[in-house]
């Protein structure tokens, strides 16, 4: 599902549960959504952090070395 669709219908299954409650099939609905939202979440933290270059004050790279291999491993580094 669409990120925007998956975030407007979880918030939409939320103001009704405060409102009037929510029947079983909403709840499991919700809750599945809620784990698609964090897998896509997940996913592009992940993705983020892989791309993730540090530098200090000096202009020198300090990039952590986990980080690194990632990036050599996926051919995003030459190093």
């Amino acid at each position: 599902m669409d990120a925007e669709k998956l975030r407007a219908r979880i918030n939409e299954l939320a103001h009704k549960e405060k409102s009037e409650g929510l029947s079983d099939a909403e709840k499991t609905e919700q809750k599945k959504l809620r784990q698609e939202f964090l897998a896509n979440f997940r996913k592009a933290f992940k993705s983020q952090v892989e791309m993730l270059q540090v530098f200090d004050d000096e202009g020198n790279e300090v990039t952590p070395e986990k980080v690194k291999k990632v990036q050599r491993d996926k051919g995003l580094r030459d190093d």
